[in-house]
């Protein structure tokens, strides 16, 4: 595996005036030897102007938030990331730049199956960057398009572990819980480009919704769970505030209830409290009995 190492340049602004100095001095010194007809001297002087010339050819420019891959013959020789002009080794003629900015990719709408076999639609929105210029550009063929494809898959996979809802509070859901799925996204997308250089830094989901063919009973199914839900609720809140005024009452002593007048005070209150309409009272002027 091909790892990101620093390449070696000079500052480009001291060797220009370096090599301004050396092109002058070269090419003065090879006319005065040509018009003393001095050829022998003048050819030394002529080749070495020819090889300061050639030695412009290492002056390149790096971008701020890029780096410039640098191959010699084909081989990896460095990256180098420091902004502004640079020298470096003038028989480089591959200087390849890559964009180190942080960029987003979002994708786009997946039909998968969740958890529970459900046709769903889902979509996210990935954060990432290039940490290792020489993995990135070596190690896969196209970075970008591996981005692409393997954040899909792992939204796939993802999508699959977990149901759209959940009413219960033991088991994650997509809806429910997006903090705690996004974060599982990233983990699964970073697990997958590791090896190509790319830092992860955020993936959330953009999309979320049930396949068009059964989004209408799906609905009606969701909204019978929550009514469920909700009942369910209403009922033990109610246990408990019949249990607390029969212990109460009975504490106290203030009415002394047997059990069949217990059994109809507590039809009674929860008749009151889970009833959706309001309660009527009757005026009992007579005995229970």
């Amino acid at each position: 595996m091909i790892r990101e190492k620093r390449a070696f340049t000079l500052n480009g602004y001291g060797m220009l005036a370096v090599l301004l100095i050396l092109q002058a001095v070269t090419v003065a010194m090879a006319l005065r030897s040509l018009a003393a007809t001095e050829f022998p001297v003048a050819a030394g002087w002529g080749l070495a102007a020819v090889i300061v010339a050639f030695c412009w050819h290492g002056l390149f420019m790096v971008a701020p938030n890029q780096g410039k891959i640098l191959q010699l013959f084909g081989k990896y020789v460095g990256t180098e990331h420091v902004t502004g002009l640079r020298w470096g080794n003038p028989l480089i003629f591959k200087r390849t730049p890559i964009s180190l900015r942080i960029r987003n990719f979002e994708s786009g709408k997946l039909k998968v199956n969740d958890a529970n076999g459900n046709p769903i639609e889902i979509a996210t929105v990935v954060v990432w960057k290039v940490v290792d210029s020489a993995e990135a550009y070596f190690e896969v063929d196209d970075y970008e398009s591996f981005v692409t494809i393997q954040s899909e898959a792992a939204l796939r996979n993802v999508a699959n572990e977990f149901p759209y809802d959940n009413h219960s509070e033991d088991t994650l859901s997509l809806r429910g819980d997006p903090i705690e799925v996004a974060e599982k996204i990233r983990a699964q997308v970073q697990e997958r480009l590791g090896s190509a250089g790319i830092q992860v830094i955020e993936a959330r989901i953009s999309h979320l919704a049930y396949a068009p063919e059964i989004a209408q009973a799906m609905l009606r199914k969701q909204q019978a769970g929550a009514v469920l839900a909700a009942r369910k609720l209403i009922v033990r809140g109610a246990v408990e505030m019949v249990t607390d005024a029969i212990t109460t009452l009975a504490e106290s002593h203030a009415i002394e209830l047997d059990d069949e007048r217990r059994a109809n005070m507590v039809n009674n209150l929860m008749v009151v409290i889970c009833g959706e309409q309001q309660a009527q009272p009757v005026i009992n002027s007579g005995s229970l009995y």
